[in-house]
């Protein structure tokens, strides 16, 4: 089915964010000396992991920054990991530390977002980014969110005055999707699996971000006409039995070719919200190479 949306290319987006970055990062090299620089750790050998873990560090390298890449074993201590993440924390070529999750059941995730140095957690999860997000301060904002912020600017433009509603409530996206959409002087409501009257409340959105994690959950007669829609989720169902057989697809949480006909501008799933993240990642480790060093931190 095909509407009327315009169709946000997350892929072309975030190639154009990455090649941004790269120029201050060269920039901030021939001027200062300095290479930012990212350590990401990958304890175990989850697939998906791995495949998301070899992909941030050859879009580093293509960024023209340093990459620290650490891979432990499954059998890694909290006590270890803990003693590789003060490492980092002291180590002044790494701006940037991104601990890859899940982690094993022998390890405390918190503990271990907790112990990062807050100046270089580049995936936005530690207490004191969070609390400065939410109080306006100089925070290292989660990369799945900025990413949504920085395409909906560059789509609608002044968010000033939008009803938002967000469907979903995590710590990842939903809650700092929040704080970011108030802090752009939207009306946000957060929506969840206990909403009542979910259809009714995404109707009256300007800005309907997806992000529950359920595969086409979200209706196109859920959406206000003109609506802009960001759909975060990234879920796998199978595919028709006459297309691939056995084979399985990509949806997100709203379902795009109902929504396509009322959206103004929506996201595709893959290629909408997916390529931003690992581009935002690049931005934060920038952002935060040059804060740690003194430098203004250049418009990207």
């Amino acid at each position: 089915m095909t509407g009327n949306a315009a169709i946000i290319d997350g892929k072309a987006f975030a190639a154009g964010l990455r090649a941004r970055v790269g120029k201050a990062a060269a920039g901030i090299s021939e001027a200062h000396g300095i290479t930012p620089g990212l350590a990401v750790v990958l304890v175990g050998e989850d697939p998906a992991s791995q495949v998301y873990v070899r992909n941030k560090s050859k879009a580093v390298a293509e960024a023209g920054m340093a990459a620290f890449d650490h891979r432990l074993p499954d059998t890694t201590s909290q006590a270890e990991l803990l003693a590789l993440v003060a490492t980092l924390n002291a180590d002044a070529r790494v701006h940037g530390i991104l601990v890859q999750l899940p982690l094993p059941d022998q390890i405390n995730a918190d503990a271990v977002i907790d112990a990062i140095d807050p100046a270089k957690d580049v995936d936005g999860f530690h207490v004191v980014n969070t609390g400065r997000l939410w109080t306006g301060g100089e925070a290292l904002v989660p990369c799945t969110p900025q990413g949504c912020i920085l395409m909906l600017e560059d789509a609608v433009g002044d968010l000033t005055g939008k009803e938002a509603v967000i469907v979903g409530r995590s710590n990842i996206v939903g809650k700092p999707m929040a704080a970011l959409l108030l802090e752009r002087h939207c009306t946000v409501t957060v929506a969840h699996s206990r909403t009542r009257d979910l259809p009714g409340i995404c109707r009256r959105a300007d800005i309907l971000v997806g992000a529950v994690g359920r595969p086409e959950m979200i209706r196109g007669d859920w959406i206000k006409p003109g609506a802009a829609v960001i759909d975060v989720g990234i879920n796998r169902i199978p595919a028709p039995t006459a297309e691939k057989p056995g084979r399985m697809r990509l949806v997100g949480d709203v379902a795009f070719d109902e929504a396509v006909a009322a959206a103004g501008a929506i996201t595709p799933v893959p290629g909408g919200v997916g390529p931003m993240t690992i581009a935002c990642l690049l931005r934060n480790t920038l952002i935060a190479a040059c804060r740690l060093n003194g430098i203004e931190v250049p418009a990207v």
